[in-house]
C-alpha cells in the first residue's frame, strides 16, 4: 500500500545563529537587502528573531566570512557591493572574435572588476562517470583534461575542468599546457568541430575538499555545479566541462523563447 506524503512541521535543527544568517542571506541574494544597503540594527534583529546580542553577532560573522556583508561591531553592517553576480552562460558560448579575449573574461569584466584565468594543468586522464557518458567514451577510455580556475578582482570564482576526446585533442593545442588564444570554442572551430549546441545540467552540491580549498569557501554552503556538454555537427560531443562556483555568490541566467 502506498502511504501518502503529508506535510510535517519538521524542526530546523540548525543553531539559531545559522538560521538567522540563512534568512538574511536569502534577503541579500533576492535583492531585498540591496548592495550598499545597511542591515537592520542589532536591536532590530534581536527583536525580530527573539535572539541575544551574542547570537546576532555570530550570525553576522557568518555573513562577513561569506563576504556578503562588511562592518564592525558597534557600527552599521552593510551589504557588500557586487557580491552576488549573475552569469549568462549563453553570452560566452560562441568563439571569440579574432584578437579578442575569451568570451568568459569579456563577460565577467562587464561585472565591474578585472577577470583572469589561470591554467592549472593539462593531462590525459579518465574522466568522471557522467563526463565519460556525455562524451560517449568507454569506461576505460581517457580524455584530455584542461584544468583552470577563473578569478574576478583577484578572488577565485569558478573551478573549471574541461574534457576532450583523444580523437579530437591529440596532437593539438588542446593537449598542450598553454592558454588558447580566443578560448577553446575558437580552436574547436578551427579544428573542424564548431560548437553547434550546448546542454547544461546544473545541480547544487556540498563542496568537495578540492572545491572548498580552491574557491576559498568559508563553510560547506552548497556550490553550483554545471556539467556542460558541447556538440558539433551531427550531434557529435566534442567537449564536456564541469564548472563549480560558490552558490551563495552566483546565479545563472538563461533565456528561452517559446517554441
Amino acid at each position: 500500500m502506498t502511504v501518502p506524503i503529508t506535510h510535517t512541521d519538521s524542526p530546523d535543527r540548525r543553531s539559531l545563529h545559522e538560521r538567522i544568517a540563512a534568512d538574511l542571506r536569502d534577503e541579500i541574494m533576492s535583492g531585498d537587502l540591496a548592495p550598499g544597503a545597511n542591515l537592520p540594527s542589532t536591536a532590530q534583529l534581536k527583536e525580530r528573531f527573539d535572539a541575544s546580542n551574542a547570537t546576532i553577532q555570530k550570525a553576522l560573522q557568518l555573513l562577513k566570512d561569506e563576504q556578503l556583508v562588511v562592518g564592525r561591531a558597534g557600527s552599521a553592517v552593510t551589504v557588500r557591493e557586487h557580491r552576488q553576480r549573475t552569469m549568462r552562460p549563453a553570452a560566452y558560448m560562441a568563439p571569440a572574435e579574432p584578437g579578442k579575449p575569451y568570451r568568459w573574461l569579456a563577460e565577467a569584466a562587464k561585472l565591474g572588476a578585472p577577470a583572469h584565468s589561470t591554467l592549472l594543468d593539462v593531462v590525459e586522464t579518465r574522466p568522471p562517470a557522467d563526463v565519460t557518458s556525455a562524451l560517449g567514451l568507454d569506461d576505460v577510455e581517457t580524455a584530455v583534461l584542461r584544468h583552470q580556475i577563473l578569478s574576478i578582482d583577484g578572488e577565485p570564482v569558478e573551478l573549471v575542468k574541461s574534457y576532450y576526446p583523444l580523437s579530437i585533442a591529440r596532437e593539438t593545442a588542446l593537449a598542450v599546457k598553454r592558454k588558447i588564444k580566443g578560448g577553446t570554442p575558437a580552436l574547436l572551430s578551427q579544428l573542424g568541430f564548431p560548437p553547434r549546441l550546448s546542454v547544461d545540467r546544473v545541480s547544487a552540491r556540498v563542496p568537495t575538499q578540492e572545491q572548498y580549498q580552491a574557491l576559498n569557501l568559508p563553510s560547506d554552503l552548497p556550490v553550483l555545479r554545471t556539467l556542460r556538454v558541447v556538440y558539433s555537427d551531427d550531434e557529435c560531443p566534442v567537449e564536456a566541462t564541469v564548472m563549480v562556483k560558490a552558490g551563495h555568490l552566483y546565479e545563472l541566467q538563461y533565456e528561452f523563447t517559446p517554441g
